[in-house]
């Protein structure tokens, strides 16, 4: 278990805490591989009924540490955490507060209950970046909050405030920042007290029919990969790290 993820064990239920507020929990790739650890701890452990997701500080995760999309510093352990959570055959439970970008959102459509402190703010600027969606969003997205609030968020970067987020259906509710945590504890014990075969089966029908997801998530990964390599994000980056506005070529461009 990486340094900056956090793990408390209680109740039937595993905490897997994200824990480098200086940074926003930015993930890097070794926390990535220890959450992805986590939810293979929480599955094959039968004691284990939920997992509850949170982050130290005043964001819930911003997203992946930018330094892990340079050439050096890339693997798969994105990815993999991705799949994993897609794939995870129990309850999650994810306490939000403030900036919740990137994977830190589109994780939140993999969970089952999603509550929110007033000051979460949801984004995934995917194409600033000169990137695309990731974790099934370009299908999942339009499916929780409709098509049209979905394309501002991902096609402008327009953020989702708490309340919006509410009234899409995105989060589950929203509630004071200082019970937070509390409340989404006691919501995952809550699950521990159900008959665990019908809660079960009752979150598979939920869920549906996965090969969809399976399928978009593959092809967001293969668009991804692609637009990674791509003019347009080396583009972005070079600006991030120089503190200057990118500029896009509309040559080629359809």
């Amino acid at each position: 278990m990486s340094d900056d993820i956090q793990r408390h064990l209680a109740d039937g239920i595993l905490e897997l805490r994200i824990a480098r507020p200086d940074k926003k929990n930015a993930l890097t790739n070794a926390m990535y591989g220890a959450l992805t650890a986590g939810l293979a701890e929480a599955s094959a452990d039968p004691a284990i009924t939920a997992v509850l997701i949170s982050g130290e500080g005043d964001a819930f995760c911003a997203g992946n540490d930018i330094s892990g999309f340079l050439p050096a510093n890339r693997t798969d352990a994105a990815m993999v955490f991705i799949r994993a959570i897609a794939d995870f055959d129990k309850p999650i439970v994810a306490a939000v507060r403030g900036l919740a970008v990137g994977v830190g959102t589109t994780m939140l459509l993999h969970c089952d209950l999603v509550y929110a402190a007033p000051d979460a703010r949801f984004s995934v600027p995917f194409a600033k970046l000169g990137l695309v969606p990731e974790a099934a969003s370009s299908l999942l997205l339009p499916q929780r909050i409709g098509h049209a609030k979905a394309a501002a968020m991902l096609l402008l970067g327009e953020p989702l405030d708490a309340e919006a987020a509410d009234r899409a259906g995105f989060v589950t509710a929203i509630v004071a920042g200082d019970q937070l945590l509390a409340h989404a504890r006691a919501k995952a014990v809550a699950l521990t007290a159900m008959p665990p075969r019908a809660l079960a089966e009752t979150r598979r029908l939920l869920r549906g029919d996965r090969s969809d997801v399976t399928a978009r998530m593959r092809e967001e990964e293969t668009a991804f990969a692609t637009a990674l390599a791509g003019a347009e994000a080396k583009e972005a980056f070079s600006a991030f790290f120089e503190k200057r506005a990118p500029v896009f070529t509309r040559e080629g461009a359809k």
